[in-house]
């Protein structure tokens, strides 16, 4: 599942992000969600959360809910 609607993500959930410093190589980075930052319904880029590590990023996948 993508990460770019605010609906399928929750916090607990399981996601790969990407952060600002790996946008250009893709490089991502698994962990758990524990705030959503992205106030808006949906974003083209996936939805910005903190993880449970203090790393932010947009989520790329969501691997479970």
């Amino acid at each position: 599942m993508s990460g770019n609607n605010r609906a399928d993500i929750k916090a607990g959930a399981r996601v790969k992000v990407v952060q600002k410093q790996d946008q250009r190589s893709g490089r991502l980075t698994e962990g758990i969600v524990q705030d959503i930052l992205t106030k808006s319904d949906t974003h083209p880029h996936g939805i910005k959360v903190r993880l449970q590590s203090g790393l932010v990023g947009r989520v790329k996948e969501v691997l479970n809910e």
